[in-house]
């Protein structure tokens, strides 16, 4: 740990990390970083093939950390990666593991019976621990700011410096803090007040920035529902999504396979409480929410921001008066089929999806699973853990029966329908899914797909009725 300089000035913690591991510092703001974790999935062949081109190895072999998550299938298991039959996408699972092995790194491949969603697997094997940099080939990293990491998405080239060097050139973000004051109401999730702070701040209202969490609203959150939150700080346009470590974060952590032990978790426990950041310290920006004014949020449109109250109307975009909103607006309306001042739960549903790094670790398929207790689905859907570990939990406390008594299919771990990638699992042009997913984009879950993103206990709400719906719908 680098002592903090005698009168140093008030600091973020985001600050205080990236000083912590800034190598070199040049005069034009670019910072050459050290990182401690890189996490790679089967996206990850071009980074190997750079590699192999240079003729370079790995820098840090363990700490270089692949998941296969993204292509695998969430059926017929059996036979490992024989048994994908799509020959580009099991070339492309085998791939991971073979560069995985040949380079020496951290495999948590398709037969591990750790293996799942990368951004479910680190933290839950305590590879994800505070203060520390971490860098992946998907947007999604983010998740681990949960932790008090500092953790971002970076492309193939960069993931192949990274593999190299253990080192990172980056520019320095700005900073903005985010505060919740007060509890969630009753019936509100961590997935409803990340939308809504979308809502609010725009896709864009965060670019630029990394953004810390902060205030009573984000304390009482568990670990699981920070990872949600700190998750889809993406799809505000931020570079990364952070919350302080305290004893939430350190009772999850302790014990973990990865997380230190004896004297180490002493010594940790001490560098971890020293990341904080100064009660002085200042932000390029300041936002605050009322935690008792979040309510049940589900998407409408094709982009994360375009949500609203599930007991709300869909805006018309002739009184938005930004131009270029008002287009994107009009857009979304013709690509969901939808019209303005509809009300949002009126919209009629054709399948469901309880999955994806966002919104499938336990507390979310317990979640889901306490409305649908009983009840039955008038709808298909699918339920896919975040990771076979999270399945053999859910499996031991008997939610697999839950939701296949309710008539949803019970999958193995993967991305499955939220990426829609594993040749399997997507939509058919037109139909529309109630996703636990982060991104609603044009074709995100299948060609022609229309998604609209809710809370776990919203899409099981949604399920029963048929139709856009929130637990004080039933």
């Amino acid at each position: 740990m680098i002592p903090e300089p005698s009168g140093a000035p008030a600091q973020t913690m985001f600050a205080r990390i990236w000083r912590r591991h800034s190598v070199l510092a040049l005069e034009d703001g670019e910072s050459l970083i050290y990182v401690d974790r890189c996490l790679i999935h089967e996206g990850s062949r071009p980074a190997f093939q750079s590699l192999d081109r240079l003729g370079k190895t790995l820098r840090c072999p363990a700490q270089v950390i692949a998941c296969a998550d993204h292509y695998v299938p969430t059926t017929n298991r059996e036979r490992g990666t024989g048994g994908i039959d799509d020959p580009a996408i099991r070339q492309m699972v085998e791939s991971l593991e073979h560069n995985a092995r040949r380079h020496g790194c951290t495999l948590i491949g398709l037969d591990d019976p750790r293996q799942g969603i990368l951004h479910v697997v680190a933290p839950e094997q305590g590879i994800t621990q505070p203060g520390m940099m971490i860098c992946g080939g998907d947007s999604h990293t983010a998740t681990h700011g949960a932790f008090g990491a500092l953790a971002f998405g970076i492309g193939a080239s960069e993931v192949m410096h990274v593999m190299a060097t253990q080192t990172l050139w980056q520019e320095m973000p700005r900073t903005m803090r985010i505060t919740v004051n007060g509890h969630l109401a009753v019936g509100a999730s961590a997935k409803d007040l990340i939308l809504s702070i979308i809502a609010r701040i725009g896709t864009g209202g965060a670019t630029g920035h990394v953004i810390e969490y902060a205030g009573p609203g984000i304390r009482a959150l568990s670990m699981e529902q920070r990872m949600t939150v700190c998750n889809m700080s993406i799809e505000a346009g931020a570079r990364a999504g952070m919350i302080a470590p305290d004893d939430t974060t350190f009772e999850y952590l302790a014990g973990r396979p990865a997380a230190p032990a004896g004297a180490l978790w002493q010594s940790a426990l001490e560098y971890w409480r020293s990341l904080p950041g100064d009660i002085e310290a200042q932000f390029d920006r300041e936002v605050r929410l009322e935690g008792t004014q979040i309510v049940p949020m589900a998407s409408w449109g094709t982009s994360p921001e375009q949500c609203v109250a599930i007991g709300d109307r869909i805006p018309d975009p002739l009184r938005e008066t930004d131009g270029a909103r008002r287009e994107a607006q009009a857009r979304a309306l013709e690509y969901m089929a939808l019209q303005p001042n509809q009300p949002i739960a009126e919209i009629a549903v054709d399948r469901v999806f309880i999955g994806s790094c966002t919104n499938a670790r336990i507390e979310d398929l317990r979640e889901a699973a306490a409305v649908l207790k009983g009840r039955r689905s008038v709808l298909p859907g699918l339920v896919v853990p975040g990771s076979s570990a999270v399945k053999r939990q859910a499996e031991a406390e008997g939610l697999d029966y839950v939701f296949q008594a309710a008539g949803l299919e019970w999958r193995e771990s993967g991305c499955s329908l939220c990426t829609g990638v594993n040749g399997a699992d997507f939509l058919q042009p037109g139909e529309r899914c109630a996703s636990t997913s982060n991104r609603n984009f044009p074709g995100r879950q299948g060609p022609g797909s229309r998604t609209h993103l809710m809370s776990p206990a919203s899409v099981a709400a949604t399920a029963t009725l048929g139709r856009i719906a929130s637990v004080r719908d039933l």
